[in-house]
């Protein structure tokens, strides 16, 4: 019974169905039959004596069934799907992929460069302006003293521009800018002679005012979520009005301020190289704008504020965090017009609630023909400072030209147009 007992175990193992290998999966027919023919031979003698014959003729119609699907896999061409899943490619194309070739049009490569390269535009518009004042002047434009005079005639936007381009490269835009600088020198000039505060001190808070401008503007547009062009819209018009109610529209004369203050003239001194006049606003203006320029490009804040301006959902799930930086852009864009503030009473050797109310318009017109993009994300600040100049030299050669002022408006006009076009023409290639 024991031997009887393993004996029908081992005549039960019978192959599994036809075509199925271990774990179910296929198995090829030539294995298939050599393992057959194995269990054959071991189970030959174990069954009973009625059941070999009709088992034998059974198995030889499953190898039968083996033997013609192996010849008609066989005589399958390749090109015939062998599989149901397949038969959606019989008509799909054969062709190796391939990539675009690296040709590219002489307008193509002037469209990456320039894409690459944002400030070159402004940079070749201002050299080629520079050219034809110089040929038509002469000598009365192409002189040390000209030269100089324009950066000083710049350095107020120069600076307050490049508080506008921290924000537009965040894709934001601010108006209250120039509001904010005037304010800041107000507070500057009242601390000093109606409270009485050391000049030092006065100075200090009148960038305290700047910031909490700033501030109030980065939470707006952050937490708030509000568009950066209605709230600046807003607080350029409440600053604006606070500056006027504060001051009682009094001007501190610049007798008063030289006799017990200064200081707060301090950007107006003016020092010589040569023939070439230079003041220390002039001075400040480039220092921000290299400062700012190694900032954007060499650091993480810099490379986080372009994200933010590309994409701020994206920037956001990178690990950035938009909030508190679009906060810090507004604050030291306030500082930075804090700093236009001092250096305008310098400028102006006075302390004016009224001076510079349209610093905004001029400062967004030095970014946009400076070649910064309006959308965010792109763009570099000596861009701003190469736009900034570019309207000095308008302004100053068309006045040597003896042309109706004008005429200094409209060419700034069409910059504006063309830069923005521009910037359209160039962005296709990001898209």
């Amino acid at each position: 019974m024991p031997v009887a007992s393993r004996q029908g175990s081992n005549a039960r193992k019978l192959p599994k169905a036809a075509g199925s290998g271990p774990g179910g999966g296929p198995r090829r027919p030539d294995a298939y039959l050599s393992l057959l023919a194995l269990r054959i031979t071991i189970t030959e003698n174990a069954l009973p004596d009625g059941f070999w014959p009709a088992r034998k003729q059974s198995i030889a119609r499953l190898t039968g069934r083996q033997r013609e699907e192996a010849d008609m896999a066989e005589a399958t061409p390749a090109s015939q799907p062998s599989q149901e899943f397949e038969k959606v490619l019989v008509n799909s194309a054969t062709s190796v992929a391939s990539f675009d070739s690296d040709r590219k049009t002489p307008l193509q490569r002037a469209q990456h460069f320039l894409h690459g390269n944002p400030a070159a535009i402004p940079l070749i518009v201002l050299i080629l302006s520079l050219l034809i004042f110089g040929i038509v002047l002469g000598s009365k434009f192409f002189s040390a003293f000209t030269m100089t005079l324009i950066l000083q005639q710049v350095a107020i936007v120069g600076i307050v521009g490049a508080a506008q381009t921290l924000v537009i490269i965040t894709a934001g835009i601010d108006l209250s800018v120039g509001a904010i600088m005037v304010l800041s020198s107000v507070a500057m000039g009242q601390f000093t002679f109606r409270y009485g505060l050391p000049p030092s001190l006065a100075i200090v808070c009148g960038f305290a005012v700047g910031a909490a401008c700033g501030w109030l503007n980065g939470v707006l547009v952050a937490y708030w979520r509000l568009p950066p062009f209605i709230v600046t819209l807003g607080t350029w018009q409440i600053i604006l009005a606070t500056n006027f109610l504060y001051s009682a529209n009094e001007t501190i004369r610049s007798q008063d301020i030289e006799a017990q203050a200064p200081i707060l003239q301090f950007f107006g001194n003016s020092f010589k190289l040569g023939n070439a006049v230079f003041t220390f606003g002039v001075v400040v203006m480039v220092l921000i704008v290299l400062l700012l320029w190694y900032i954007l490009n060499h650091t993480a804040y810099g490379r986080h504020l372009y994200a933010i301006g590309d994409d701020p959902e994206a920037a956001e799930l990178s690990g950035v965090r938009v909030k508190p930086m679009l906060v810090s852009v507004y604050v030291i864009s306030g500082l930075i017009c804090a700093l236009a503030g001092w250096a305008l009473i310098g400028r102006l050797g006075s302390v004016s609630p009224t001076a510079g109310q349209f610093a905004n318009i001029e400062s967004i017109t030095a970014v946009v023909i400076g070649g910064i993009s309006l959308f965010g994300g792109r763009g570099s600040i000596l861009g701003k400072l190469f736009g900034a100049l570019i309207v000095g030299v308008f302004s100053l050669g068309l006045r040597l030209w003896g042309t109706d002022p004008q005429w200094t408006y409209l060419l700034i006009g069409v910059l504006i147009i063309a830069a923005v076009a521009i910037d359209q023409w160039i962005r296709k290639v990001a898209g």
